[in-house]
């Protein structure tokens, strides 16, 4: 499979617009209560991972009603479910994962999502990760060529090294080009540029890469 998106139990509105991926190459996790959202959207994932402890008995049985493959865990567990969620994404060797519903309310809920895709990038190099909400898709990017189309939901894109730095940074078919520039960690010169051309071209020689593409709305 292509794409498998990771719903998690955030705020409804914190969760891209699904009906934006229902193609055959797209499969669906549920993580904890983000089942339930992946439900009411007339989804029935292939999974559903955590420890249930958010949902009610009444929607812990609408999920089992659903068929889907259920994965519960007890409460008292080292792992996040969205941990949990992103662990089997892996095992089906999917091309991209995409977590949604772990942005609004708790930060540290969204820092430890952040830091999870982070140190999965770090082995799991044949995978693209992205967190997205209805305003922003955060790419982690690797060494390497990678082009993106433009995409009007979201202008404004920015980069932030996630390691020490990343190195020979190179940006064309956008506003402000740079060629073999480093990133290095606190660095926010390479905040706010956009997409020019019909696709831009990014690539790297070492270390990984925030990309933020971004919206005022």
């Amino acid at each position: 499979m292509k794409t498998i998106i990771i719903c998690a139990g955030g705020p409804e509105e914190e969760i891209i617009p699904l009906a934006l991926f229902l193609d055959e190459e797209t499969e669906f996790i549920g993580a904890d209560r983000g089942t339930l959202q992946l439900l009411d959207a007339g989804i029935v994932p292939l999974a559903a991972v955590g420890d249930f402890d958010s949902v009610s008995e009444e929607e812990m049985e609408k999920i089992e009603a659903s068929g889907c493959f259920i994965e519960r865990r007890p409460p008292e567990k080292d792992e996040t479910d969205t941990e949990l969620a992103l662990n089997l994404a892996y095992s089906w060797n999917p091309e991209r994962i995409i977590l949604t519903g772990v942005t609004g309310g708790r930060l540290d809920h969204m820092f430890s999502a952040v830091q999870l895709l982070v140190r999965n990038a770090g082995e799991m190099k044949s995978t693209q990760l992205t967190l997205a909400n209805r305003q922003n898709e955060l790419t982690l990017l690797q060494k390497g060529t990678h082009i993106f189309k433009k995409n009007d939901r979201f202008p404004y894109l920015s980069f932030y090294s996630m390691t020490e730095a990343v190195r020979d940074l190179t940006l064309t078919g956008v506003k402000y080009e740079v060629f073999s520039e480093d990133i290095h960690l606190g660095d926010t010169r390479f905040t706010s540029n956009e997409i020019v051309e019909p696709s831009c071209t990014i690539s790297l020689q070492a270390g990984i890469c925030l990309m933020v593409r971004s919206s005022d709305s």
